[in-house]
Formats: structure tokens, sequence, C-alpha cells
């Protein structure tokens, strides 16, 4: 069974229902690609994930995660921005 690889290693599997249209569509440019339409829609969401503003997900994050409000220390700062490969450790 092929499973899409993560910067982690862990992927999740979610069913989504498509319009036919759109389903359609999208098998036809995936052929055009030489590539499978499952691969397609995997690689549309990454670039979109990828695409996300910060700022928007902040924005999310603080309104619907309130603890995440709590300021980090220097240190803590330090230690996210480079997990997560951020900041100076872009």
């Amino acid at each position: 069974m092929n499973t899409a690889v993560t910067t982690n290693g862990v992927s999740h599997r979610k069913l989504i229902d498509i319009p036919e249209d759109v389903f359609k569509t999208l098998t036809i440019k995936a052929a055009t690609m030489g590539t499978s339409l499952k691969k397609l829609i995997e690689d549309i969401l990454i670039r979109e994930a990828d695409e996300m503003d910060d700022a928007e997900v902040y924005k999310y994050l603080a309104s619907s995660c309130p603890d995440g409000k709590v300021m980090l220390s220097e240190n803590e700062q330090d230690e996210f921005e480079r997990k997560m490969g951020i900041g100076k450790y872009r």
C-alpha cells in the first residue's frame, strides 16, 4: 500500500466527496500530467497548506485555542522557530 510521506513520517486519511464534474476535470488533468488523481489531489492540498499565511494560521489558533496566547520565553521562542524551520531558521 502506498502512503504519502510527510516531513514527520505521519500521514492521515480522509474520505471526501468530490462533485462529478470536478472529478472528471481533475482526472483528465492528472492524466495529462502523467500522474494519478490521488497524487494530483495530494499535491494540490500540500501546496495550499504550504502557501497559508502565518498570520492567518495564528489568527485561527488564537481565536480557537486561547491557551496559545501565553507568551513564550526567548528560549522557547527560539526552540519553536528552530523546530518549525521559521524565522532565522528558514
